[in-house]
C-alpha cells in the first residue's frame, strides 16, 4: 500500500516535468513563428510527443497559449523582483535597477520579449481571450513603471510634464518592438547597442536631474 502514494507522486512529478517541457518548447516556437502559423502538430514534433499526449496536457492550442503566457509572466516577475532595500532607493536608482534587470533578462532570453510582442500583434485582432491575457500581463508591467515614474515626479527626479502612463507604455512597447526589429536585422545589428539607444532616448525624455545614466549602468 505504501507504494501507491509513492507511485502517484512519481507520476505527478513526471507530468509536471513534461508540462514544463511543453511550455518551454511552446514559448520558443511561438516566438519564432507566431501562434497563428504554429499548430499543435508542430509542437508535438518539436517536443517529440504524440499529438494525443500533447492534447492530454493541453486540450487546445489556446489552452497551451494561456498557460505559456502565465508561465512566462511568472518567470518575468521572479527576474524583476526588487529586493526590499531597493524600494528604499531614490526613484532614479530604482529605475536603474529595472534597466539592469531588463538588459540581463532580454540578453539571455530574447525569446521572452519576442513571444510577448508576437502574441500581442497577432492576438489583437484574431483571438480576444489571448489578447486579454497578454494585455493584462503587459498592463501590470506598465502600471509598475507608471508608479515608479510618478514617484520620481513627486520627488523632483523626473520631469513633471511627462505623462507617466504614456511613458511607461512607450518604454515597454519600445523594448518589445526593438527585440523584433533586432531579430530581423540580427546579421547586421547587435542587441546591446540597440538596447542602449532605446534606453538613452527614453532616459533623455524622462530624467529631470543630471548625473543619472541608466544606459551606462546597463553596459556593466
Amino acid at each position: 500500500m505504501a507504494r501507491e502514494p509513492a507511485q502517484r507522486e512519481l507520476k505527478q512529478e513526471r507530468a509536471a516535468r513534461t508540462r514544463m517541457d511543453i511550455l518551454e518548447a511552446a514559448i520558443h516556437l511561438f516566438a519564432r513563428r507566431g501562434f497563428l502559423a504554429t499548430t499543435m502538430a508542430d509542437l508535438s514534433r518539436a517536443i517529440r510527443m504524440t499529438p494525443g499526449a500533447l492534447y492530454w496536457h493541453f486540450p487546445t492550442k489556446e489552452d497551451l497559449l494561456l498557460a505559456a503566457i502565465e508561465e512566462l509572466h511568472q518567470r518575468c516577475l521572479r527576474a524583476f523582483q526588487l529586493p526590499g532595500d531597493d524600494r528604499e532607493l531614490p526613484a532614479r536608482e530604482q529605475f536603474q535597477a529595472i534597466c539592469e534587470r531588463t538588459h540581463l533578462l532580454l540578453r539571455e532570453h530574447r525569446e521572452y520579449g519576442i513571444f510577448f510582442a508576437m502574441l500581442a500583434a497577432e492576438a489583437a485582432d484574431s483571438n480576444a481571450q489571448v489578447a486579454e491575457a497578454i494585455r493584462d500581463k503587459l498592463a501590470l508591467y506598465a502600471t509598475t513603471l507608471e508608479r515608479l515614474i510618478r514617484h520620481g515626479q513627486q520627488m523632483g527626479e523626473f520631469r513633471q510634464d511627462v505623462d507617466a502612463l504614456a511613458a511607461a507604455h512607450s518604454l515597454l512597447g519600445g523594448l518589445l518592438g526593438m527585440l523584433v526589429h533586432q531579430n530581423l536585422f540580427r546579421a547586421s545589428v547587435d542587441y546591446d547597442p540597440l538596447y542602449r539607444a532605446v534606453m538613452l532616448i527614453h532616459q533623455a525624455g524622462l530624467v529631470q536631474a543630471t548625473g543619472f545614466d541608466c544606459v551606462n549602468a546597463s553596459q556593466s
